[in-house]
């Protein structure tokens, strides 16, 4: 898995992962890259900063990027939630149906084990992992 860092045609930055470059290349050319915020389908990647470790021991404290990271989860969550077809336990088999032509394409989440997603990678599936709830107490 990859991760890119995406901005939109509207300035809206947010990141996205990808099985690949080349998944990231397909669903570019097939205009599926939606921006979570506001929509727009004019999405290019974003500069990116590479990662860079601070002197030994130093602890560096960043809360208001943490805030805005757990606002961005929370609300691609909310999206995906109110926006695709929730299919539970079925994920996988759905996944399949629908990159192999066998069903309407349309939006799902639900649930799989990591054996099954490593499967769907493997089959040029596009899958990722849903942020989880952060308002769930569990």
């Amino acid at each position: 898995m990859i991760v890119y860092c995406l901005q939109c045609s509207g300035g809206h930055v947010f990141e996205a992962w990808f099985g690949s470059s080349t998944a990231f290349d397909l669903q570019k050319t097939e205009g599926k890259l939606v921006c979570p915020i506001c929509e727009a389908r004019q999405v290019t990647k974003a500069p990116m900063a590479p990662a860079l470790k601070g002197p030994v021991g130093e602890r560096r404290s960043a809360p208001e990027e943490m805030r805005k990271m757990r606002q961005f989860m929370s609300g691609l969550r909310k999206y995906v939630e109110q926006n695709a077809d929730y299919v539970g336990p079925r994920f996988p088999e759905e996944a399949r149906k629908i990159h192999y032509g066998e069903v309407e394409e349309r939006q799902i989440y639900g649930e799989a084990s990591l054996k099954d997603v490593k499967e769907l990678i493997e089959e040029g599936v596009d899958v990722a992992p849903l942020p989880p709830d952060i308002n769930d107490a569990n």
